[in-house]
């Protein structure tokens, strides 16, 4: 590994930079930050980065706009240190379903957080589970996207694939669960919904596929108030499913989704440590697996100069 390979966190980033760390096997770089009275930040590198390869673990998770300032603070702190390159790691990439001018009078929001981080100097993006696959376009940088499904795959096969079917949460979600079903080899149904306002919950419109006396496992990228879940699983049962489970990356569980989500009929709802809520409010029928050895690995192609293509899915 590149001797000049450092690692460091932000605020947000530690929980899953510590684990990281271990994966490989080297230290966590030594920084801190201070939140003044007011409310502005102040960060601060308290090692020689200069030629270095720095690898940041900063995600972009609630409160986002903080935590999104805060990253491009780091990547402008670690430029003007003379790094040699700055890799943001970004396990959640806030803003991702602002990536469209869908109606009149409105920001392209994705769009401003690529133009931000890139006039704050990064050089490379890495995250996980990219909300759409179009905002990689927005960066004029490489933007790596990872996927949690290996992971999710993993856990489901230990806990054993006879008669299970994959449901993709949404149309948009569709080709990630044709995936999963493949590595998986097992069936593929879809729910479909309609958002028609900014509204975080969707109104279910219909399912495709055959679920009946299957155990449905309902794959998507993100839980926010788990209304759009919840509705899922009811129409699965429905249709004649035998049990419902769901594999979601991001778990942030705003509102009072986990208590929602507990009184549901979700026998259990897994998530990644992509979130440092997750963990938090991990218990019950919520289970948390960790992506450290997922970015580890990344992070360790990247700085031998070899590709990441075989981190992917199918």
């Amino acid at each position: 590994m590149d001797p000049n390979l450092r690692l460091f966190a932000g605020t947000e980033g530690r929980p899953l930079a510590e684990k990281v760390a271990a994966e490989l096997g080297c230290p966590l770089g030594q920084s801190r930050t201070v939140v003044f009275g007011e409310g502005n930040l102040f960060v601060k590198i308290e090692e020689n980065v200069r030629n270095a390869s720095v690898f940041l673990i900063q995600g972009v998770s609630p409160p986002p706009n903080d935590n999104l300032v805060e990253l491009a603070f780091w990547i402008d702190a670690f430029k003007r240190a003379s790094a040699r390159e700055v890799t943001a790691i970004v396990p959640f990439f806030s803003y991702g379903k602002g990536d469209k001018k869908d109606e009149p009078r409105v920001s392209i929001r994705a769009r401003v957080c690529a133009d931000l981080l890139e006039a704050a100097g990064v050089d490379r993006l890495v995250t996980v589970d990219l909300h759409s696959a179009q905002i990689q376009g927005f960066f004029r940088v490489s933007v790596d996207v990872l996927y949690a499904l290996p992971v999710f795959a993993e856990h489901i096969r230990r806990e054993g694939t006879d008669n299970i079917v994959i449901v993709s949460n949404d149309l948009g979600f569709s080709e990630q669960a044709r995936k999963f079903a493949t590595v998986l080899g097992c069936g593929l149904a879809i729910c479909d919904k309609r958002r028609t306002n900014d509204a975080e919950q969707a109104e279910f419109v219909g399912l495709y596929g055959d679920v009946r006396r299957r155990d449905a496992i309902i794959v998507d990228d993100i839980i926010f108030t788990g209304g759009t879940l919840m509705e899922s699983c009811s129409a699965l049962l429905r249709a004649g499913a035998r049990s419902v489970r769901a594999c979601v990356t991001h778990g942030l569980f705003t509102k009072d989704a986990r208590s929602r989500l507990e009184a549901s009929d979700l026998q259990r709802i897994y998530v990644t440590d992509s979130v440092p809520r997750a963990e938090q409010l991990a218990g019950g029928k919520v289970q948390v697996l960790t992506i450290a050895p997922l970015l580890a690995e990344a992070i360790r192609s990247i700085a031998e100069g070899r590709s990441i293509s075989r981190l992917f899915p199918v």
